[in-house]
């Protein structure tokens, strides 16, 4: 099914020095006075922390993971990392292993270390078996230069956030240098050609493993070059072409391949074995996110054999990753936060949600983690918003948003570019009544943050 794969244990003697140890220790209390005060000022958010340790101690982060049996995991991609991160953790934990994860999706080197020093013990010591990351394909070039992973997962690249990353070649050829560096395994998207390609570039001991889509699929899953070529083949606005696409790379052996998807359930195929499951993730393009972490668990626990109820069964346990199909209930009415921040994520949540019954609303802002260049937006096709309309248009760019809707005929009931007031007139139109809002990421956290003061909503320890 692939590649040979070689075990490359990661160092473990240097941390182990008795100088070494009492500067990690040292940094570590340093870092977490940081993040005390941080959040008892309610200012820095997450990643402050990781910032003042990476400038006092530049090492703490390999010394810390080089502790770790099992390596580190490394999850990147334009779509689906934190949600992938988060399934292939729960599994792995589910099938027995300590892990450690970066659960909030700060997905810069700083996040990884405000995540280490949150879960640190004084002893300065980390008790897990394996570390399972999401990096920002940027940050991951600077992560490898660190760490060399064991495991890497890429799942995809598309056109997002161009101002930051140029062209569409330079994020595969950043995600190129993660291949590179991994000592043990690389599981790639067989379907993506710009990922597929990677394989190349793989040391000739590491391992090279894929996950992959079955014939029917195909059009469900969009790579970046479907999209493009449908928009120039499209009589509407931007409609997925119902033929077949080319896939250079579909013929390839596939650890896991998704065959089905269903309302929350979906079926795959394992060494020809073909297994079925419930699943509490939110929107089709989860299904294919779990064919990847399925892929690499597949992978990692190579030794220990899981067997197919097993696996099944801790997929079935994943619950959303936070703002990503993750429900919040207000006043008895479930708010449901879709996050969306490239053409493929919103396209797919908008053929995953059926907006009949809720009310919607959309956040858009141009924030750095969001990227400022929004012409993305254009290369959605909104049309299934018509009949329903869209109650509320929020964030720093409502008004381009509301202005590309009215391109596709969607009626518009209001336009709020402060998200807190959008959200309590949103709120307060058909009290009771389910509602939905698709929103980029720093979105998100700001709405996140209104809502848990006003409703129960779990702690992601994200500053808005």
């Amino acid at each position: 099914m692939m590649r040979s794969r070689t075990s490359t244990a990661q160092p473990a003697d240097q941390p182990g020095r008795p100088g070494r140890r009492w500067r990690s220790l040292l940094t570590l209390l340093v870092g977490k006075a940081v993040r005390l005060v941080s959040r008892l000022s309610h200012h820095g958010g997450s990643a402050l922390p990781g910032k003042v340790v990476e400038r006092i101690d530049p090492g703490f982060l390999a010394r810390t993971l080089s502790e770790l049996p099992r390596g580190v995991v490394l999850v990147s991609g334009t779509n689906g990392k934190t949600t992938t991160t988060r399934m292939v953790a729960s599994m792995l934990e589910s099938l027995g292993l300590k892990v450690f994860t970066n659960p909030t999706g700060s997905n810069f080197t700083r996040g990884v270390v405000s995540a280490l020093v949150s879960t640190l013990g004084l002893s300065g010591r980390l008790h897990a078996d394996i570390a399972v990351l999401e990096l920002d394909e940027a940050y991951a070039v600077h992560f490898v230069r660190q760490v060399k992973p064991r495991y890497a997962l890429l799942l995809n690249v598309m056109r997002d956030q161009l101002d930051r990353f140029g062209e569409i070649d330079t994020t595969a050829r950043l995600l190129g240098q993660v291949a590179q560096a991994t000592t043990g395994t690389v599981v790639l998207n067989r379907e993506d050609p710009r990922i597929a390609r990677l394989a190349a570039q793989t040391p000739a001991r590491t391992g090279v493993a894929y996950f992959g889509l079955s014939d029917d699929l195909l059009t469900y899953f969009p790579t970046d070059d479907d999209m493009h070529a449908s928009d120039r083949d499209a009589d509407g606005a931007g409609a997925i072409s119902a033929s077949r696409p080319v896939r250079p790379g579909h013929r390839l052996p596939a650890e896991v391949t998704l065959e089905r998807v269903m309302d929350h359930r979906a079926a795959f195929r394992l060494d020809g074995r073909l297994l079925e499951t419930d699943l509490r993730l939110e929107g089709v393009y989860n299904l294919y996110n779990a064919a990847a972490a399925l892929a690499l668990v597949r992978v990692i626990l190579e030794d220990k054999e899981p067997d197919d109820a097993a696996l099944m069964d801790a997929l079935s346990k994943v619950t959303p990753a936070f703002g990503r199909g993750e429900v919040i209930t207000y006043q008895g009415a479930p708010v449901e936060l879709v996050l969306v921040k490239n053409p493929m994520g919103f396209r797919l949540a908008l053929s995953s949600f059926d907006p009949v019954g809720q009310d919607t609303m959309i956040a858009i802002r141009d924030e750095y983690a969001d990227g400022r260049d929004m012409s993305w937006l254009w290369d959605v096709d909104f049309t299934s918003l018509r009949d329903t309309g869209v109650a509320m248009v929020s964030g720093t760019r409502a008004f381009d948003m509301a202005l590309r809707l009215a391109y596709d005929q969607v009626p518009t009931d209001a336009i709020e570019t402060d998200l807190d007031r959008a959200l309590t007139a949103f709120l307060e139109v058909h009290p009771g009544r389910p509602k939905r809002i698709y929103c980029t990421y720093t979105s998100m956290l700001r709405l996140r943050s209104a809502l848990g003061r006003i409703t129960s909503v779990d702690d992601a320890g994200v500053g808005a």
